[in-house]
């Protein structure tokens, strides 16, 4: 069977249970290579290096992925059960993940000075960002394969997103952190129930996301825990894709000129555009919006690959947006891959324009994100003012995260107001200064 212009390579047909017929395979991103879905992780000939990624019949889904069939599923992640590599959806946490809302931010779009600005606020995820997708997929996944136990590397969001989701589950979790991860993210992995390990950075030269990601991936190894970082584990990107999904199907008849997507390891961006590329194959969309992706000036070096070709080489990994200060991010190319095929392009923003950017979403817009999670309004600005973006474009900011998660950032821009006496005077006093 062809399955995007290639065929496999084993002699075998794939023997799937019923419910997994529309999913065919895993291609290897480096070499091309199809294989069965029972490949765990990365490509055998590859190695790490050899990303995976999930193929689906779309030609039969073109027939029976249709909005008339979606009219009484969930709204959540549930409701594109067809495009999730799961044995169905009783093993997704209870918990509503997705079906996050999308509304026009017309003073914003003023602001930017183009047509229409549209959010899709990630923040009312359950645990308040976008890596609840991704979780609530790795966990399913997990039990599936008969795993008790699930572990991952993580500067915050991700970890507390497997932390909910396991709790949700009744799997055991094990969560590696940054020692500098923000305390209101280590503080909901333990109320979560989670076994929390914080890394010290090495002396080797290497950040300290870098040691956690390394020692997960040794204590996987070694106890036979499943590992759900993204940047390994192909099934969890799929989870990221229902953004993209959703974004097609909440804006079907008018879909966005764009989508702004802040970028770290690549997983993110890389999601949203594969649903966003399937929604248009199955006939949700006529159009594809081009992505955009952002990228931290202390930490572009897929935006620096993505310019000037070749292998990616680290940076130095070195941003207040913790959540995308990434120094050797392993989907790099899924994610150019994908912002290539959209006739996307990347651009790199500095501290000072996140936090600008922080603070102008909060009071113009009324959302408040972490800063790599409006990251993404930053790459707008600065892409209408270089005439990236046309002032006539509409587009979409996915905010992936919630201003709650970490509010380091704000306590540099703001101070906290001084306590009054609970009289008129002290009032009238206090707002004359």
């Amino acid at each position: 069977m062809n399955i995007l212009g290639v065929y496999f390579c084993f002699d075998q047909k794939i023997s799937l249970p019923k419910f997994m017929k529309t999913m065919l395979g895993l291609r290897c991103v480096v070499c091309g290579k199809i294989y069965n879905p029972d490949i765990l992780y990365t490509c055998p000939s590859c190695g790490l290096e050899g990303i995976l990624d999930v193929l689906y019949d779309y030609e039969n889904l073109q027939k029976t992925f249709r909005p008339e069939n979606l009219a009484n599923r969930p709204h959540d992640i549930r409701r594109y059960e067809e495009l999730l590599p799961i044995n169905g959806t009783e093993r997704l946490p209870a918990t509503k993940v997705g079906w996050t809302p999308i509304f026009d931010a017309n003073k914003l779009a003023s602001t930017f000075g183009i047509a229409r600005l549209f959010i899709k606020d990630e923040g009312r995820n359950p645990t308040a960002s976008f890596k609840d997708r991704a979780s609530a997929v790795g966990v399913a996944k997990a039990q599936e394969l008969g795993f008790a136990d699930i572990a991952c590397a993580s500067t915050g969001n991700a970890a507390s997103s497997l932390a909910g989701a396991a709790a949700a589950t009744g799997l055991r979790s094990t969560i590696f952190v940054p020692e500098n991860a923000p305390e209101p993210k280590v503080m909901q992995l333990l109320i979560f129930g989670a076994r929390v390990v914080r890394v010290k950075k090495p002396a080797t030269g290497i950040t300290a996301y870098e040691a956690a990601y390394d020692l997960c991936t040794q204590a996987c190894e070694r106890y036979g825990w499943y590992n759900r970082n993204c940047a390994i584990n192909a099934y969890l990107v799929e989870g990221k894709k229902t953004c993209g999904l959703e974004i097609a199907e909440q804006m079907q008849a008018n879909p966005p000129d764009w989508v702004v997507v802040s970028v770290g390891d690549g997983c993110t961006i890389a999601g949203v555009g594969k649903g966003l590329v399937e929604m248009q194959r199955l006939d949700w969309i006529a159009k594809r919006p081009r992505l955009l992706g952002v990228q931290a000036e202390g930490a572009a070096p897929i935006a620096k690959t993505f310019f000037d070709g070749g292998e990616l080489v680290p940076s130095r990994g070195d941003s207040i947006a913790e959540s995308i200060a990434v120094s050797k991010p392993r989907n790099w190319r899924k994610a150019i891959q994908a912002i290539r095929e959209s006739q996307g392009t990347m651009i790199v923003v500095s501290d000072e324009e996140i936090l600008h950017a922080q603070q102008l979403a909060a009071r113009v817009g009324g959302v408040f994100g972490e800063p790599a999670g409006v990251a993404g309004f930053a790459g707008l600005k600065k892409a209408v003012i270089s005439g990236v973006i046309s002032n006539s474009a509409s587009v979409l900011v996915v905010v992936t995260g919630s201003g709650l998660k970490d509010i380091s950032a704000v306590r540099q821009m703001m101070l906290m107001p001084e306590a009054i006496e609970g009289e008129m005077e002290s009032l009238d006093r206090f707002l004359k200064d």
